[in-house]
């Protein structure tokens, strides 16, 4: 920055975490598109919400203006406005749990200041599929072929029960929350694996270079470990090794390829078993070298 020159900044971001800072004031960190994460003071934000209202609420996605200002890492955050916010559908306790984990991760994996739109585009689509199980419920129709349909932008709303295959039932508990908060948690763990180059490869034993997928094998049952790299065979499981079932590791397949409005939309219910979210958000954990505070919370239902 030139000396002594005050930039003003003008762009999407996504609110992170606030701490109390001074009296008033509040420390707000931002995963910013334009310029990555950054960190700056909203003045008098405890004592008055006249400029940023419920902006500073973590997880909504915000039209940010302020000032970065020269010999301070702190930026100056002068007004936002909601382009997004997750108190626009009813927050059960899971679902904060699930918005938590996405800002959670992008605070503990993002560089200051390190941009990345396809890390940005994930987690603002992550955010908004992530549903209360309420509003689900309330909202879904599945028929009795199994669709899990919830996508409100879905064509098929529209359409009466006879025509889409049989009369309508209630989605079940766990359909619920299979469609509004696993699903999202799982393609927003296993894709920031991917994208911070931390996915292992399912394919190859890491120990002895066994293809795994190869169908002539009568177990294609993977093992991983929270404590070192890869995937191994039956044979070379390591300790404290779990098991990831075939079924998940052609999950995580097409997860890399569908995007997720389809994945939600599709005609079929999704295996997002447990094995697979485990051993997402582990390897999350690994790489960041700390536990999960939100994982906790998610997990405990």
């Amino acid at each position: 920055m030139a000396e002594g020159r005050q930039i003003p900044h003008h762009g999407e971001a996504i609110v992170l975490r606030t701490w109390p800072f001074h009296e008033a004031d509040l420390l707000v960190s931002l995963f910013t598109r334009e310029h990555g994460k950054v960190k700056g003071t909203a003045r008098h934000a405890m004592k008055s919400r006249k400029r940023f209202g419920g902006a500073l609420e973590p997880a909504t996605h915000v039209r940010a203006h302020y000032t970065e200002r020269p010999h301070q890492e702190l930026v100056r955050l002068d007004q936002f406005e909601i382009l997004w916010s997750p108190l626009t559908a009813p927050v059960d306790t899971l679902r904060l749990a699930a918005l938590q984990l996405v800002t959670e991760v992008l605070e503990e994996a993002m560089p200051d200041q390190a941009t990345d739109d396809n890390i940005f585009r994930l987690a603002l689509t992550v955010l908004t599929s992530i549903q209360s199980t309420a509003s689900v419920a309330a909202s879904t129709v599945i028929p009795s072929t199994g669709c899990p349909i919830f996508d409100p932008g879905c064509a098929i709303h529209t359409l009466a029960p006879e025509r889409m295959g049989g009369e309508a039932q209630a989605a079940s508990p766990a359909q619920t929350l299979t469609q509004s908060i696993y699903l999202p948690i799982t393609y927003f763990c296993l894709w920031m694996n991917r994208l911070m180059g931390w996915m292992p490869a399912l394919g190859h034993c890491a120990a002895c270079g066994l293809h795994l997928s190869d169908p002539t094998l009568r177990d294609q049952t993977v093992y991983w470990s929270p404590t070192a790299d890869g995937v191994t065979c039956r044979d070379d499981r390591r300790p404290q090794s779990r098991a990831l079932s075939a079924a998940s590791v052609t999950e995580v397949h097409r997860i890399f390829r569908t995007p997720l409005a389809d994945l939600l939309a599709e005609s079929r219910s999704p295996v997002h078993s447990a094995d697979l979210r485990i051993f997402a958000i582990a390897t999350l954990e690994r790489h960041l070298e700390r536990r999960l505070r939100s994982a906790t919370a998610l997990f405990a239902h």
